[in-house]
């Protein structure tokens, strides 16, 4: 006699293996009601499913669709507060910024960029050391009777090839005695960048995050103190 299998063609068929995935790994309101009701269809009718057990389910189907309702408005919230805060940041864009760095970027447009420092007391003398990438010191910029608060060093040197300068601050009392200066740049804003997935300004062509803005301003037009300057 011949087989119930026999004559049928298994080249177009591929059995399920333990490793074929089938279904669907969320569950959301439509898999879980549609759970629900296959359980209710299945059920045994000479043991009905307990009226609390299903008015449970049916309660966690109304807290799974409440939560995919409050996920799609926060969702909806976060895009408009991003495209908030993008159109905010793009109002600085020409403004002047004061912001915390090290280092000062020489550009072919930009010649003279600003240094600055915040310093903690009256100082007798206060000096800008420039050091180029390899750590040589290519100019100094020195202040004489300094007073506390902000500081700023006209960039009164010879013309420096473009590129990135550390700047390391210094200040004394009349004693000699060490005096704390934090470094700051200042800059015009010449754009915004999103590239690394939230807001930058570009200051001299440098992408400098907004947690480091310290003071934002239309144009500075500031007396400094005597100052002398040095190349290495």
């Amino acid at each position: 006699m011949p087989s119930a299998i026999e004559g049928l063609s298994t080249g177009s068929f591929t059995p399920p293996t333990s490793n074929t995935p089938t279904g669907s790994r969320t569950l959301g309101k439509n898999e879980f009601l549609k759970l629900l009701t296959t359980q209710l269809a299945n059920q045994d009718p000479l043991a009905p499913t307990d009226n609390q057990a299903f008015i449970a389910q049916l309660a966690q189907f109304a807290s799974v669709e409440q939560a995919e309702a409050a996920n799609s408005r926060l969702d909806a919230l976060i895009i408009a507060q991003a495209a908030n805060n993008q159109t905010s940041v793009a109002n600085l864009v020409g403004k002047e910024i004061t912001y915390r760095t090290d280092s000062v970027t020489v550009t072919a447009t930009n010649q003279t960029p600003q240094v600055q420092g915040e310093l903690a007391q009256n100082a007798t003398q206060a000096n800008a050391i420039i050091k180029d990438q390899n750590g040589k010191v290519v100019a100094t910029l020195t202040l004489h009777d300094v007073k506390a608060g902000t500081v700023d060093f006209p960039w009164a040197t010879t013309q420096l090839p473009p590129g990135t300068y550390k700047v390391t601050l210094t200040a004394a009392d009349e004693k000699g005695e060490s005096i704390s200066i934090d470094s700051r740049g200042k800059a015009r804003a010449t754009g915004v960048t999103f590239q690394a997935g939230y807001a930058e300004l570009i200051l001299n062509g440098v992408r400098v995050k907004l947690s480091d803005i310290i003071q934002i301003s239309e144009a500075s037009n500031t007396t400094t103190p005597s100052t002398t300057s040095s190349g290495a």
